[in-house]
């Protein structure tokens, strides 16, 4: 039943005595329509059954699929959720810190396998002399927390490490002479996104405060968004605001090439590790980004932040972006079930994915 409402266009012949058309474009469109319908019937289904607070937009390149935000970026003062608000997105924050990283391996100011100790002086002891950039960026250091020991020998397993990113923003400032902030707000300049900042030097409005609970009983989270730059986080692992559109520019830039050269790009996504995600299951790991294993093709990464799970993902065959941002979570009921409706929402999209790169295959 997915798939019939366009296996006819995909059937029919022209016939020879009718006037020209753009079968193509009928095609295009028709797809279109079916696309919008869909998401429309499915995610607003997962925004009742949740009684979701945020928002969630799907685009095709630039062409809004779907869009819809639902309660408030502020529940004392009863602020509804915009176009406008901005999040705290967590540890979508970084596919941002390694962009810097390979931006300044482009500039010749360092190398993806140099030791982090040449760096960086709390790395020049035996436990972690030998580890590596490359490995930093995709968590295979074997690094939990900085001055612990290693978990393993690095570059044999992998440990999703915030540490291992927070060294990786100290080496961007080492290696630029600049702020971790200062690099941030030049990407964002780069990439187009106009209403992106870090906690710590945001200074705008439109901030969606973060709540623990659920909408009937809820706490607001104190001291956000600084408290996002403190030792419990870091600003290079989880410390960046944006909205869906900046997120949506971001991707559009990033993966049409516009940040990155091609040969750089490709680093960037090349999977170099695999992770077991305790919500998301078994995927691929890049450069600060997630790989689905098997199909659709897709790049993603969740982010959590207390009372701010998100979720960022980009299929490249069709240049579609999905962002989920949200700034409520009822942490007492684990975050397994804090991230169903964007656990449900990949689910749809992928499938989607899946069923259009069926038919235009023809398969």
């Amino acid at each position: 039943m997915f798939l019939l409402p366009l296996c006819f266009l995909f059937s029919c012949k022209t016939e020879p005595s009718a006037p020209s058309v753009d079968k193509n474009a009928i095609v295009d469109s028709t797809i279109t329509a079916f696309q919008k319908t869909l998401l429309k019937q499915q995610v607003d289904s997962v925004f009742k059954k949740y009684h979701f607070n945020g928002s969630i937009a799907v685009f095709k390149d630039s062409l809004p699929l779907y869009r819809k935000e639902n309660g408030y970026s502020d529940f004392k003062r009863k602020i509804k959720i915009d176009s406008a608000t901005i999040f705290a997105i967590g540890s979508i924050s970084k596919q941002f810190t390694a962009a810097m990283v390979l931006l300044q391996m482009e500039q010749g100011k360092l190398n993806m396998t140099d030791k982090v100790s040449k760096y960086l002086k709390e790395f020049q002891i035996k436990e972690y002399e030998n580890i590596t950039i490359h490995q930093l960026l995709n968590h295979t250091s074997g690094l939990n927390m900085m001055g612990s020991k290693l978990m393993f020998k690095s570059g044999t397993d992998f440990n999703y490490s915030n540490d291992g990113f927070n060294a990786l923003g100290k080496i961007v400032e080492t290696v630029s002479g600049k702020s971790y902030n200062d690099n941030a707000l030049e990407l964002f300049k780069k990439a187009g996104m106009a209403h992106s900042s870090t906690g710590d030097i945001f200074k705008g409005t439109h901030f969606a405060s973060a709540y623990l609970g659920n909408a009937n009983k809820s706490e607001e989270v104190p001291n956000m968004p600084k408290r996002l730059g403190g030792k419990e986080i870091g600003t290079p692992a989880g410390g960046i605001l944006s909205t869906i559109d900046d997120l949506h520019t971001w991707n559009s830039a990033l993966y049409g090439g516009k940040i990155l050269k091609p040969e750089t790009l490709k680093l960037f996504m090349a999977k170099s590790s695999e992770r077991r995600h305790a919500i998301f299951g078994k995927m691929g790991y890049a450069y600060g980004i997630m790989l689905n294993i098997g199909k659709p093709n897709s790049y993603f990464h969740s982010g959590y932040v207390k009372g701010s799970p998100s979720l960022n993902i980009y299929y490249p065959e069709t240049k579609t972006s999905v962002i989920i941002l949200s700034n409520i979570a009822d942490e007492e009921k684990g975050k397994g079930l804090v991230f169903k409706p964007h656990i449900e929402v990949k689910k749809i999209t992928d499938h989607l994915e899946n069923t259009l790169n069926q038919l235009r295959s023809g398969n």
